[in-house]
């Protein structure tokens, strides 16, 4: 099925209600001295789709660098060699409504560890991304959360199935059954019955570092205001290239990922409902200023 602006309309959103606590908790774990800025890039597209709050927990040597870069955060220490979430703020992480895990990971046991670790928590909804898909393969999917989201590009994707990806769509139906999960994967979004949706947005200013946190972080941000994760997904994409688009018409290739998460919101006034009255408004204008097409 093919993703329209109208079909996401259609879907709506959960009304945001009047304040931060009514639109939902995500919290972001990852990071690392070599990627500090993908936690950053994730948490702060979570609030651009417009989520509530956004946690974040990283290392101790990459805490204080997203404490400075994103203010907004609440930003927890999560030492390298420990199995657990530390004692103190894991409530926090079990208060979430989506936890998202991958976001500037750069080593497959620190990924593996952090995901088994969030495993054995009373999580509502995992987004697995980046470095923590390549772990799923030797975690047994009884163990992980009921409701669970898998990111993952090209090659993450052939980690996860064993062999190259051939046909995004097709193989992200097989991952999606395999793991009874959400997929994205490229330009195709899957879920556990077989249904699966087409993305026809974004282009190749996508490819730049840290798009995938960006992406993985929207995933997270409507999975965290209440939105189903087949549409969460959807919408996380969507979104995602709706903003590489309206920057590719306004700067060319080049824009950066940091650009990319502050046009979130805008490709998300596209979908609202308003958007749509106000295009056939603008079109009932324009036929009212030329006559001749007034009269056809």
């Amino acid at each position: 099925m093919p993703v329209t602006p109208d079909l996401l309309r259609g879907w709506g959103l959960p009304d945001p209600g009047a304040s931060k606590n009514s639109r939902g908790r995500g919290f972001v774990v990852g990071g690392s001295m070599v990627s500090p800025g993908g936690v950053v890039l994730s948490g702060e597209a979570a609030l651009r789709v417009g989520a509530g709050k956004v946690g974040v927990a990283t290392t101790p040597d990459v805490a204080g660098v997203v404490r400075t870069t994103f203010i907004e955060a609440g930003v927890y220490e999560w030492p390298a060699g420990t199995k657990r979430a530390p004692r103190g703020w894991e409530a926090e992480l079990d208060a979430a409504d989506a936890v998202l895990v991958g976001p500037g990971l750069d080593d497959a046991a620190h990924a593996r560890a952090r995901l088994e670790a969030i495993a054995a928590r009373e999580v509502r909804c995992l987004v697995v991304d980046a470095f923590a898909v390549g772990a799923l393969p030797e975690i047994d999917r009884g163990r992980l959360p009921e409701t669970l989201i898998i990111n993952a590009n090209l090659d993450e994707a052939a980690l996860v199935l064993g062999r190259e990806v051939d046909d995004p769509m097709r193989d992200a139906v097989e991952i999606a059954q395999t793991w009874d999960a959400v997929v994205h994967c490229y330009s195709a979004v899957a879920a556990p019955s077989g249904q699966v949706w087409r993305l026809d947005v974004g282009g190749a200013g996508l490819g730049t570092a840290g798009s995938g946190d960006v992406l993985a972080g929207a995933i997270a941000g409507f999975a965290a205001r209440g939105v189903t994760p087949e549409r969460a997904a959807v919408f996380g994409a969507w979104c995602h290239g709706r903003a590489g688009d309206r920057l590719s018409a306004r700067l060319g290739l080049g824009f950066l990922a940091r650009e990319l998460v502050r046009e979130l919101p805008a490709a998300l006034t596209e979908i609202a409902p308003h958007a749509a009255r106000a295009a056939d408004q603008d079109e009932d204008h324009d036929r009212d200023d030329n006559p001749q097409e007034r009269n056809t």
